[in-house]
């Protein structure tokens, strides 16, 4: 005879309950296949991983409950909340420490709706470049379509960035580090300017991640990152985030993420919350392999610069002292050859992946000239003023070992003739 199952009872549905006094007797099999749920039983328990909640709406006991769960929180339609989602943002929020955080379904969905919620035609911009071709295209948008002013600023200092402020200047927009080439902005000085003079201020600190570095302590308004990259950290996902300050500001980007619908999908915020788990982990490890790589490349003949934050002869390496905890993953490296020499080490890695984005376990590398700075997103105009050069790569590390990742870059440099 078999040993029986230590679990004396079966799971069972609201109608062996007879919840509201129905029972399977009382229904076609049809409507019970429809309408049963399951009644939970025994001590309540917490799963570790957070579950996808897949519903869109749900049922309440009182129409009251609605009202309640939309001004209070609660899920009640998961266009405007959802406990997946809302599990991110407690999550990336317990770490960048904001009022509250909104999750987005992209990174640009995330950085229109600042734009949507804080600019009104009249309004005055300042730019850093090069910045996110995305981003950049936004703004020009906003600016032809809708009457928003946007000044370009190359050098994001104290000093020029002052030169450019006006009585309508109503938000500073940067990264750091900066896309493609790693510039790193004072965080800590540029903010107490735009305070000085009442102006908002929103960092996209996608390149750095909020395991590194830490704004919200300066006083920004908005500090913005695309999930996709180091905080999924898995290459399998789209999304964004943005912490804000105050509440009200949560409370206006919360109004614009309900009304467009650009929310963060629950399997999307599984990703994420999987993602973030390790992120400190992975950024330790990324962070210290880029290091090794980037000594590297500045000393090889056919290396013309490397961009590092973590290197001495980066041109803000002090700053990046001061604001962040460790330098990333991003190296900008310009190949000797020019727009050949580029692609030439580009296209002859063998671990390193040729693949636009970043953040991912998989060490990448792109060509910012002719991928995601060329003349599908940018006019030469602006690549030239972006500082964007032919012979230039942008690439990111990943949880490969130095030493191999050396040894394929060590091969792809032999086969460039200069």
């Amino acid at each position: 005879m078999s040993r029986p199952s230590i679990r004396h009872t079966p799971a069972k549905s609201n109608f062996d309950f007879s919840t509201n006094g129905l029972t399977i007797d009382d229904v076609t099999p049809n409507t019970a296949i429809v309408t049963s749920r399951l009644v939970r039983q025994g001590p309540v328990t917490e799963p570790l991983a957070v579950p996808i909640y897949h519903s869109s709406t749900y049922a309440v006991d009182k129409m009251e409950d609605i009202t309640s769960g939309i001004l209070d929180g609660g899920p009640i339609y998961s266009r405007l909340s959802n406990p997946t989602t809302e599990a991110a943002e407690a999550m990336i929020n317990s770490l960048e420490k904001g009022a509250g955080c909104l999750t987005f379904s992209s990174g640009m969905a995330a950085v229109t709706s600042i734009f949507l919620g804080f600019l009104k035609k009249g309004d005055h911009v300042i730019q850093q470049i090069p910045v996110y071709p995305g981003t950049a295209t936004a703004l020009k948008l906003l600016r032809d379509s809708y009457g928003v002013e946007l000044t370009t600023v190359k050098d994001v200092t104290v000093e020029e960035v002052a030169k450019f402020i006006k009585p309508n200047t109503k938000l500073l927009w940067f990264e750091t580090p900066c896309n493609p080439d790693s510039t790193v902005v004072d965080v800590e000085e540029l903010t107490a300017l735009a305070k000085s003079r009442n102006i908002l201020v929103a960092v996209d600190g996608t390149f750095g991640s909020p395991a590194l570095q830490h704004f919200m302590p300066y006083g920004i308004d908005f500090s913005m990152h695309s999930c996709t990259k180091y905080i999924g950290g898995h290459s399998d996902l789209i999304g964004g985030v943005v912490t804000t300050r105050t509440l009200e500001q949560w409370r206006i980007l919360k109004h614009i993420q309900g009304t467009f619908g650009n929310m963060l999908s629950p399997h999307d915020a599984s990703l994420v919350i999987r993602g973030f788990r390790t992120l400190t982990l992975r950024m330790d490890k990324i962070s210290s392999t880029a290091m090794q790589v980037a000594i590297f490349l500045e000393g090889h003949p056919k290396v013309q610069r490397v961009h590092y934050p973590g290197l001495k002869s980066h041109p803000q390496h002090e700053i990046a002292k001061k604001q962040m905890s460790a330098y990333s993953g991003m190296i900008m490296a310009e190949i000797k050859g020019g727009e050949q020499g580029g692609r030439t080490v580009a296209e002859s890695l063998r671990i390193v992946r040729l693949a636009v984005s970043l953040g991912g376990v998989v060490s990448l590398v792109e060509h910012p000239f002719s991928m995601t700075h060329g003349r599908y997103l940018l006019t030469p105009e602006e690549t030239d003023e972006g500082g964007i050069t032919p012979g230039m790569l942008r690439i990111s590390i990943g949880l490969e070992d130095a030493v191999d990742l050396i040894k394929d870059f060590e091969q792809a440099l032999a086969k460039v003739k200069i």
